[in-house]
């Protein structure tokens, strides 16, 4: 059977009970994606890197798609958690990529007045499927040769 788009545990995660992402309900474009461990969101500070919240899941899928990495509508409003680059964009070939394996991460800043503990199986964000186009002149020929943040 080929295999078009979906889920994988990433190796070092085999063994700690990650659960996959799944739709919540038959209508839902989004995926749920859960924190694989407990981490630490402190209050933002002027010049603060964000904090990178590890989910232990890659994603496979088509080389004209990508996927969309959004926050949870409730994080803003409820834990004053947002995506530090608004948007994530995971690109089909991060997929095994030989710097992280594809490991898909989430990287949050929080506004709130509090440290934010985000707990192993918290639900932290979504993932949407999409397809993208290129142009006629397109000439793109690079390589992926690392992980998260490596086509700087």
């Amino acid at each position: 059977m080929d295999k078009n788009r979906g889920f994988e545990i990433i190796n070092s995660y085999k063994d700690k009970n990650i659960n996959l992402p799944k739709r919540q309900t038959q209508n839902s474009a989004g995926y749920d994606i859960e924190a694989a461990k407990d981490t630490i969101i402190p209050v933002f500070k002027l010049g603060q890197a964000p904090i990178l919240v590890e989910t232990g899941i890659k994603a496979y899928f088509k080389e004209n798609e990508f996927l969309m990495l959004v926050n949870r509508s409730s994080n803003p409003l409820k834990k004053g958690l947002v995506v530090a680059n608004s948007v994530g964009i995971v690109d089909s070939d991060y997929y095994n990529n030989p710097g992280n394996e594809g490991h898909i991460m989430f990287s949050f800043y929080n506004f709130s007045d509090k440290a934010i503990t985000i707990k192993k199986g918290d639900r932290i964000g979504q993932a949407i499927f999409l397809n993208f186009s290129t142009t006629d002149t397109d000439i793109a020929s690079g390589s992926r040769n690392g992980g998260f943040g490596s086509t700087m």
